[in-house]
């Protein structure tokens, strides 16, 4: 692939990273559907307006990656330091996807939704991320850390530890009995 290739409404299906060379190439309203992009190297690609299905994005290298109006729908995506990024711009949306061992640090990722997913061990740190949605999403062992939560939305997601004096949480809401996973960071018994 030539640097800073175009391609504009198209479809892949089922490609690898031996079929195709997505770094640096530029991709608007292009669909990717059941791709392996396990360990590509996608350094300086540019998605806008794009969408995943069903995809592994597991251990790909993202640095100056944008993704911008991207969606993410029944994908996986493990081992991934998103804090590498191209940040700006950044908007992108996740849909019954399986998120391990990520990081997402120093991002603005506002209103960003995380719906129906499996998020585990993975870390949000000094992020911002007013009015997101994590409904629905299992976050077992993931962490927060320094993170603008303010107004997002916690209902309905479960196995979160929040700690409310490293993040702000003004506004979010929680649902019972998961808003119990608050007070962890205390040390209290609830009877």
């Amino acid at each position: 692939m030539d640097t800073q290739k175009l391609y504009e409404n198209q479809i892949f299906k089922e490609l690898t990273c031996k079929d195709f060379e997505f770094k640096y190439g530029e991709f608007q309203s292009c669909s990717f559907v059941k791709c392996d992009f396990s360990a590509c190297d996608l350094m300086g690609a540019k998605f806008m307006d794009c969408n995943f299905t069903d995809c592994n994005l597991s251990n790909v290298k993202v640095r100056n990656c944008s993704f911008q109006n991207t969606n993410f729908k029944n994908c996986k995506l493990i081992g991934i330091d998103f804090s590498v990024i191209n940040k700006l711009l950044l908007n992108w949306k996740f849909e019954d996807c399986l998120i391990e061992f990520c990081l997402f640090h120093n991002l603005e990722m506002k209103k960003t939704n995380y719906i129906d997913c499996v998020i585990r061990e993975s870390e949000f740190e000094a992020v911002n991320l007013t009015g997101s949605d994590f409904g629905g999403s299992d976050l077992d062992k993931t962490k927060f850390m320094n993170a603008d939560l303010s107004k997002t939305d916690f209902r309905k997601a479960k196995n979160y530890y929040i700690d409310p004096t490293q993040n702000k949480l003004k506004g979010s809401k929680f649902s019972y009995p998961d808003v119990m996973g608050l007070l962890a960071a205390f040390e209290i018994e609830v009877e």
